[in-house]
């Protein structure tokens, strides 16, 4: 019987990791990280294992909230994608109400964990949730909707940065910019993928408004944005040589996969959206945070 039990509540787990797309942290997760070990080595500031792990639980709390509340607003929708038909909810692995309840429950987790760490990041996380929840709504009105989930990303450096020095500060701004341009550009070239379906009940965003060609040029000019804020990070933190290799594999998996992508073959849109942009995310996480323990 406790045998079942755990086989049960394991299968549970395993579809509640997919229904919030665990795997997916690779995107943000990383750039968290360097907020927070640059905030520890540009301040001085001791390293703090409770902290850390507080810092964690605030980001797998937030994303969870974040993903679980956009697959409960897209269930209708996502039950008439072919693509995205058999998701937890429309093939009735999770019901809408549990997924309601997952998400509520991680936001005041999400609230909690920051009550305990500071003042500046308690009373910010209202506006943090607020972010990345209105997110799944923007769809319905505005085709700048992948600009808002990039922002919503971008929050990590900034708030992981703020968890051990509460004060402002242009480096994590700049990461943080970072994320927000890398991410929106990316998904944009993920939206191809739908651009028939969004069309057809009159959703909003850049591929369904301008076309392959079109979304695929205003993809390439935020990563060329992105590209500049890796850029300037670097001279203006003064960050070690090594930096300077993490910024070139960066840069050169965000040219890599606008190659794989092209307005004639949308075949390897996947690779580009999950494998590029998580070897991107993670190799230049690690090598700028191995950069600042040796410089500072």
């Amino acid at each position: 019987m406790n045998a079942e039990l755990s086989v049960g509540l394991g299968k549970r787990m395993q579809h509640f990791l997919s229904l919030i797309k665990f795997s997916h942290t690779v995107f943000a997760l990383p750039f968290a990280l360097i907020g927070f070990v640059l905030a520890v080595q540009t301040t001085q500031s001791p390293w703090g294992w409770l902290l850390f792990v507080k810092m964690l639980l605030c980001m797998v709390f937030a994303r969870s909230a974040a993903m679980a509340f956009n697959r409960w607003l897209d269930r209708h929708f996502d039950a008439k994608n072919p693509r995205t038909a058999q998701r937890e909810i429309p093939a009735g692995v999770i019901s809408a109400k549990a997924a309601l309840w997952f998400t509520l429950a991680c936001c005041l987790l999400f609230v909690a964990t920051t009550y305990t760490i500071n003042t500046t990041v308690f009373l910010l996380s209202p506006i943090a949730l607020f972010v990345i929840l209105f997110y799944s709504y923007t769809k319905r009105f505005t085709a700048l909707c992948h600009l808002v989930l990039g922002l919503g990303l971008a929050l990590a450096p900034i708030g992981a940065y703020l968890c051990i020095h509460p004060q402002f500060n242009w480096l994590p701004v700049l990461f943080s910019g970072m994320v927000l341009t890398w991410v929106s550009g990316f998904d944009i070239i993920y939206a191809l993928q739908d651009i028939g379906f969004d069309r057809s009940l009159n959703l909003r965003s850049i591929p369904a408004r301008l076309g392959i060609s079109g979304a695929l040029n205003v993809s390439s000019a935020l990563h060329i944005v992105t590209t500049i804020l890796v850029v300037a990070a670097g001279f203006y933190g003064h960050f070690h040589i090594l930096y300077w290799l993490g910024a070139l594999i960066f840069i050169g998996l965000l040219l890599y996969q606008h190659l794989l992508v092209k307005p004639n073959d949308l075949s390897k849109v996947n690779m580009a959206f999950a494998n590029t942009n998580g070897i991107a995310s993670i190799s230049f996480a690690l090598i700028t945070i191995i950069a600042l323990f040796l410089q500072y």
